[in-house]
């Protein structure tokens, strides 16, 4: 689990004006919010911030005029074409606070002979785990599945002190039969022609 220090700035400006004129200093404008209190809008600085979320559900401590609040990224929002960061949302979390979270799977392993296409149902898997200790993935093997297996949810080993949020019986990966390709309409013509 990786912990960043930021420091974040308190923000009195809105609007498209204001939010412009934030990421032109290369800054990023948040909102933190949790634990029933009023939100509290900050500017971050684009570059640390951009690092920081390199790392799945990274724990980060703001440091908002001497304040600390340990937050998790709950919503980022980026510029469809470049990528940069536009907004993020922010959630405060406390230590030993159990959250939900999408962290994303890691398959390993080999298919067992014969072929098979391997379906993801599932990208991330949804855990709840406490917030301190929020892990960056989780890895689930296929070695030696064939055609019509499917790894379950429930079968995916969780780190310690983890839990599924979502249904047990839910499929995560499958191997599906490979679909035979239909000839196209220039190589039938061809073979009629010849």
């Amino acid at each position: 689990m990786s912990d960043v220090k930021i420091s974040a700035a308190p923000r009195s400006e809105f609007g498209k004006g204001a939010a412009r004129r934030i990421r032109r200093e290369e800054r990023v404008p948040a909102v933190v919010y949790g634990h029933g209190t009023d939100p509290v809008h900050v500017t971050l600085p684009g570059h640390e911030l951009m690092m920081a979320l390199k790392t799945p559900n990274v724990l980060i401590t703001l440091d908002i005029e001497g304040r600390q609040e340990m937050v998790i990224p709950k919503a980022v929002q980026r510029e469809a074409i470049r990528g940069f960061l536009v907004h993020i949302d922010l959630l405060v979390v406390k230590r030993g606070e159990k959250v939900t979270v999408e962290v994303p799977i890691v398959v390993e392993g080999e298919l067992a002979p014969g072929g098979g296409l391997l379906e993801h149902v599932l990208n991330t898997l949804p855990i709840e785990a406490e917030a301190t200790h929020l892990p960056e993935s989780v890895t689930l093997s296929i070695a030696g599945l064939t055609i019509g297996d499917s790894v379950l949810a429930k079968d995916v080993k969780l780190p310690a002190g983890s839990s599924l949020a979502v249904e047990p019986e839910d499929v995560v990966v499958q191997v599906l039969q490979p679909q035979a390709e239909e000839p196209s309409a220039d190589s039938a013509t061809e073979e009629e022609a010849g």
